[in-house]
């Protein structure tokens, strides 16, 4: 396929241009994650301060009555904050921008600061799950208290009720499934704070095994809460197909031009951005510079069915 010395010239401009704008488009996504990772980190501050008054108050009342499951729900709030400054560092790193050893950028680091809460809630778990069996072999008095603890968990109770909303919209808001999983987290807490002063309740009215038996609920709950956390996860770290390679097909079908489809896969980030690979089929006569021409109308319509994406598309001869 011959190419006159004036189409060279502009096909060269034509390529020049789509570099500039790629480059345009990557500074933007840097510019776009920044934000992002900063909206993040101030959030979870706010969660960090509210965590904090709810585990001061769930540790005062634990240790005047000595409740099982009241120890058990600050421990929860405890592991809360460690595990929101394990998150903001996550975060931090997550929105480094991509460099010669992390070509695809830093964000799989925040899905890693999401097992860290699963560890958290782990240990958690097993702690409460150990006590609670030791009492209900070995039995012991039951916990004391009165109006006044009973008052503080229900602050306590709306405390977290707040941060589950906060966390929620601005995990939405952000697309930040490490804000969603947190809020998933605190969710557990409302739970396992009712469970608390349910056990205060029982036994005031002189049920001994309530405690140890809910702290056993509570185990279960904080178990479930990591094993959904884990299903979130665990695709983004593994790149588990984001996309039906059907859909992506069907989609690329659509663009005027292109003969076939030979492959397509996908990837998502945490910050739900999709990366694609396709790999499209065209008529053997066509140019280079109309090859491009294809390659830029796949990114574009990916981009506009599927929301913010990368693809890289292969052009092939049929």
């Amino acid at each position: 396929m011959a190419l006159t010395s004036l189409g060279r010239t502009r096909q060269d401009a034509a390529m020049d241009a789509r570099a500039q704008s790629d480059d345009r488009s990557g500074g933007n996504r840097v510019v776009a994650l920044s934000a992002r990772s900063a909206g993040v980190r101030r959030a979870l501050l706010v969660v960090l301060l509210l965590n904090a008054i709810s585990a001061a108050i769930k540790i005062g009342v634990g240790a005047r009555t000595g409740a099982l499951t009241v120890l058990g729900a600050a421990l929860e709030s405890v592991l809360d904050m460690l595990s929101n400054l394990v998150a903001i560092l996550a975060v931090s790193v997550a929105a480094r921008a991509p460099d010669d050893d992390h070509p695809y950028g830093h964000e799989k680091f925040e899905t890693l600061g999401t097992l860290g809460i699963v560890g958290f809630l782990s240990i958690s778990c097993f702690e409460l799950l150990r006590q609670s069996f030791g009492e209900l072999v070995n039995g012991r008095e039951p916990p004391s208290s009165n109006i006044a603890d009973v008052a503080l968990l229900i602050a306590s109770l709306a405390v977290n009720g707040f941060v589950v909303v906060f966390e929620r919209r601005r995990g939405r808001a952000l697309g930040s499934t490490l804000l969603l999983a947190d809020a998933a987290h605190t969710a557990s807490d409302i739970l396992v704070t009712i469970l608390a002063m349910a056990s205060l309740a029982l036994s005031y009215l002189g049920f001994a095994k309530a405690d140890a038996t809910l702290g056993v609920m509570v185990a279960l709950i904080i178990a479930w809460s990591g094993y959904q956390i884990l299903r979130e996860s665990i695709p983004i770290l593994v790149d588990a197909r984001a996309v039906e390679a059907g859909r992506l097909t069907e989609i690329v079908r659509t663009i005027p031009g292109v003969v076939g489809v030979r492959s397509a896969r996908s990837r998502r980030t945490a910050s739900g951005h999709l990366f694609a690979e396709v790999t499209i089929l065209v008529d053997g006569t066509t140019s280079v510079s109309a090859a491009h021409d294809f390659t830029d109308d796949v990114e574009r319509a990916i981009e506009r069915e599927l929301g913010t994406a990368d693809a890289i598309v292969h052009v092939e001869p049929a």
